[in-house]
């Protein structure tokens, strides 16, 4: 069983940057793709950003694209959201998960955090 704990959220004003930290136990990431998403209140899931672990390759949304920096740590099993230049929009609960494939649709990831709240003040 694969469990994802994410961590780093938290309430910041815009502009400000913050590192969210994903981590897996039970299974390494290697051979599979994690990705992050987020949701704000009434709003649908979306797409963040995904980086394929043993290629290291990341995609990221066009929304946070220049600003977003998604990275791993081989030796500590975890990923990394770098997100600086925080904007309001920025705000919800950020969750990762992990799938088979580089993938910008959240049903396709099998596995999923519990998720982090971010909260972006103007």
């Amino acid at each position: 069983q694969v469990q994802l704990v994410e961590s780093g959220g938290g309430l910041v004003q815009a502009g400000a940057s913050l590192r969210l930290s994903c981590a897996a136990s039970g299974r390494t990431f290697s051979g599979y793709a994690v990705g992050w998403f987020r949701q704000a209140p009434g709003k649908e899931r979306e797409f963040v950003a995904t980086i394929s672990w043993s290629a290291g390759n990341t995609y990221y949304s066009d929304s946070v694209k220049g600003r977003f920096t998604m990275s791993r740590d081989d030796a500590k099993n975890t990923v990394y959201l770098q997100m600086n230049s925080l904007k309001p929009e920025d705000t919800g609960v950020y969750y990762c998960a992990s799938g088979l494939y580089l993938d910008r649709v959240a049903d396709n990831y099998n596995y999923w955090g519990q998720g982090t709240q971010v909260t972006v003040s103007s």
